[in-house]
This record gives structure tokens, sequence and C-alpha cells, in this order.
């Protein structure tokens, strides 16, 4: 038989074998109750299956959005903590909310990551705010985690930021809230590594203790969490090399805060008279 009259042989076996189906089972369920009892249950499940598949693949699709809603709820509780921080010197809010988006010399401003370039020695974000949402460059990016990179360039809707896994980045970092203050710079093997450096070697270092921003640079502000201290070493026979295992899974970015420091013009000009 030709290949197409045997794919039409098979074509019509099927359909015929479908309404001889559909038929017996319009049989059935009028030959009796028992029958039409089992029909009916079959057919109710059948319905369940596809609500609940259906209900399934629509909250699938509204994560995105519950997503977003939490990220924003997030960053509001941040806005918070840093409020609270700033006029106690505590670190928890237990009776103060504000929804401002300025908090003493910086502003804030939540965003998402819409591109990520995490596989290389120059590591890079495009984040979707731009200079029409106040960023400016020479922000800093943060998370909940650490501080994670540096805006280098902005667009009407977009900047580009330096990640802190790039060679060209560190940061100033200090020991506890109230310990040695060095440079901070990822390790550029590891995608938790890092290496703070220059701390004086006469300091008693205790592997375990976190790490977080100084608050010395322009970028960024004080006491975020960066990362905790593991093995180290003396360099030069003057200073400490020390391992950090950082806070933040970069493989995983996707909200983050921008922070401008509103005072660093100021700042600038004063270090440059």
């Amino acid at each position: 038989m030709p290949k197409g009259k045997h794919i039409s042989y098979i074509i019509i076996n099927a359909v015929v074998f479908i309404i001889l189906e559909v038929a017996a089972l319009g049989m059935l369920s009028h030959s009796g109750t028992v029958q039409n009892f089992w029909i009916t249950r079959g057919i109710h499940a059948m319905q369940s299956w596809l609500w609940g598949g259906t209900e399934s693949v629509r909250y699938y699709f509204s994560l995105k959005s519950q997503n977003d809603r939490l990220a924003e709820e997030n960053f509001r509780l941040a806005q918070t903590v840093r409020y609270y921080r700033m006029i106690t010197g505590k670190d928890y809010a237990t009776d103060i909310s504000t929804s401002a988006d300025t908090v003493g010399d910086y502003r804030y401003i939540h965003a998402t990551i819409t591109k990520l370039g995490n596989n290389s020695q120059h590591n890079y974000m495009i984040v979707g705010k731009g200079y029409e949402d106040g960023v400016e460059e020479r922000s800093g990016l943060i998370t909940g985690q650490g501080a994670i990179g540096i805006i280098d360039a902005v667009s009407r809707h977009y900047s580009y930021a330096l990640s802190f896994r790039n060679s060209g980045i560190s940061i100033s970092a200090r020991i506890g809230r109230e310990g040695p203050v060095g440079s901070l710079r990822w390790d550029g093997r590891t995608s938790h590594g890092a290496v703070l450096s220059e701390i004086p070697h006469h300091i008693r270092i205790e592997p375990g203790d976190t790490v977080y921003t100084s608050g010395y640079s322009s970028i960024f502000p004080p006491d975020i969490p960066l990362g905790i201290t593991g093995e180290y070493r003396i360099v030069n026979g003057a200073t400490y090399e020390i391992r950090i295992s950082l806070l933040e899974d970069f493989s995983k970015l996707r909200y983050v805060t921008i922070v401008n420091n509103i005072a660093r013009q100021e700042l600038e000009e004063l270090e440059e008279r």
C-alpha cells in the first residue's frame, strides 16, 4: 500500500474508533444507574484535573507579580530599619514606619536587574531604572545581604553597573561594628569569595566575625553586612590578608536597591580644596 494511503487509512480508523467509543459511552450512560454513576464520576474527575491544572498555570504566571510586590514590601521594610538605625543607633525597628526614599544623606531606589553578566572577570548588571528615576552615576547597588556593585553609566530608563564580582572594584570594609578598616575585593575565582586586605597585623583576628561597609566611602552607607571572616595570613610582615565568605549569592540576584549619597558632591568638593 502506498505511504499516503497508509496514513489516510490509519487516520480513518482512529476517527471511527473515537466515534464508536463516544457512542458506547452514550449507550452506557443511559443503560443503568451504576454505569451512569461511574461515567459521571469520571467526567467530574477530569473537570477537576483540568480546573486544577488551569489554576496551577494561572498561579505560575502570577508569581512574578507576587515576587515584585514582596520585593517592594521588603524595600519599604529596609527603609524603616535604616531610618530607625539612623535616629537611635540600634539595629531593629519596633514602633516606627516610613515610606520615605531618603534616609539621612542617602536616597534609596528600589529596582530590578534586567540582565546579569556573571561569567567573567568583568561581570556587570543592567538595572531597570535610569536618570528619569533619579539614578546617578557612581551610585551604589545593595541588597539585604551586602553591597553588590556600582553604577557606571545611566540612560533614560536603564543603568549599567559594575558588579562587585569585577576585578576593578573594591569596597571599604570594617571587621565588626568598630573594628579595623581595610579594602575588600572579589577573589576572582569563586562566586562567594572575597579578600579583605590592609588590616594591621597587630589586630587580633577571629574567624567568624561579620564584615560591614565602613561608611568611609562616598558611595555606600555604613554597616551593610558583606561577609564572614575566615582564614588569614600575614602579607609582607605588615598586614593581614583575610579570606571572606560573602553573604550574597550573586547567581540568584534579581531585586536590588540603588543608593545615592546626596552629599557626595559637597564632600568631594571639600576634599579637592
